[in-house]
């Protein structure tokens, strides 16, 4: 299907660690996840979400020294100091770039976004003591451009509320029968109010 990969697709299958699901949002990440395959002592199924519009988006970029040197995250902590992190985004893929382009130009300090880069198997360990890190943050959220009913959302949700001992507040389209929306107009304006209600606590 054009508009959308299924993810949630994929992530029904998953069990007892029959595979990993990725969505690296870097060259440098997509590397070194494709390295880490091809090292593994035992063959498992790999699945990587790399939408289109990464290939052309200028932020999109690895330095030589990142593509050279350290090895895949599974997950990606926010750049900026703990202590001025209010709000916490968790999101995957390429709506981290929406989000970041967003905060730059509101000029927002106190809002961190956070990779997930691996879907599955999701280290419950790794992922409480990332968060556990910004533990002054009054709000968490998960934020993904797929209705309610599709994307990594159905999967996560309880994995991160777990983690969090919270409810992750989530932003993103309403449950849906279908992908897309079926109209540019519509669906850029479907993003805008996802983008708005991660960064300003409105409906989405």
């Amino acid at each position: 299907e054009h508009s959308n990969a299924r993810i949630e697709r994929f992530m029904n299958l998953c069990a007892d660690n029959n595979m990993h699901v990725t969505y690296p949002s870097t060259p440098a990440q997509l590397f070194h996840l494709l390295r880490r395959q091809c090292k593994l002592a035992y063959r498992r199924p790999l699945i990587v979400f790399t939408p289109k519009s990464l290939l052309r988006l200028p932020a999109c970029s690895s330095s030589l020294k990142e593509l050279s040197e350290g090895s895949f995250q599974a997950i990606i902590p926010c750049s900026i100091p703990s202590e001025q992190v209010k709000t916490l985004l968790l999101c995957s893929g390429k709506i981290f770039y929406e989000l970041q382009a967003a905060i730059a130009a509101g000029e927002r300090t106190d809002i961190g976004l956070m990779r997930i880069e691996q879907l599955y198997p999701l280290h419950q360990d790794s992922l409480k003591e990332a968060l556990e890190r910004y533990g002054n943050a009054k709000r968490v959220a998960w934020v993904q451009e797929e209705p309610k009913n599709m994307g990594p959302w159905p999967h996560l949700q309880y994995p991160l509320a777990r983690a969090l001992g919270r409810d992750p507040e989530y932003c993103g389209r309403r449950a849906a029968a279908a992908p897309a929306v079926g109209s540019h107009r519509r669906h850029r304006e479907e993003q805008q109010q996802i983008i708005d209600s991660a960064l300003n606590n409105k409906d989405a």
